[in-house]
């Protein structure tokens, strides 16, 4: 990574019932992704705390009325982000004591985010990479938005 300090203001949880229940719609699966990122009991915390930071980003995405086609993309990516952060987490005892934002911008940067292990094709890559700069963005935006005040 670059090796700048990048901050994020702490992100609201969702709150309003009608954007949970879009959020389910969307996501029907997103309280299952923790267990499906876990490689032992311990993963589920950090899991959950994963979700919960892309939970802003999920419904910025569905206030854009994308195509169906592009929400879904951009969905899947951010499950295996997720993915990746908890085997990173896995493999790196020193990201265990970080927190997942921290660990998460951690992975991302203005070219895209990090390498998905196990490899997957150029182009898959890149279409991850596509939405991992749209998710930067969106949490840069938001740390200008939140230090503004």
């Amino acid at each position: 990574m670059s090796g700048e300090k990048r901050k994020v203001s702490k992100v609201n949880i969702v709150a309003d019932k009608g954007a949970a229940h879009t959020l389910l719609q969307y996501c029907p699966d997103i309280e299952n992704w923790p267990k499906s990122w876990s490689y032992e009991e311990s993963d589920l915390a950090p899991g959950h705390l994963v979700v919960e930071f892309f939970k802003p980003f999920l419904l910025h995405l569905l206030a854009r009325n994308l195509a169906a086609s592009t929400l879904r993309r951009h969905r899947d990516h951010l499950w295996m982000l997720g993915g990746e952060v908890i085997r990173r987490r896995q493999e790196d005892p020193h990201l265990c004591r970080q927190p997942v934002e921290k660990v998460i911008l951690g992975l991302l940067e203005e070219d895209g985010g990090p390498l998905i292990w196990p490899r997957i094709t150029k182009q898959e890559q890149d279409a991850f990479d596509a939405s991992c700069r749209k998710f930067y963005r969106f949490l840069m935006k938001s740390s200008e938005d939140g230090n503004s005040g």
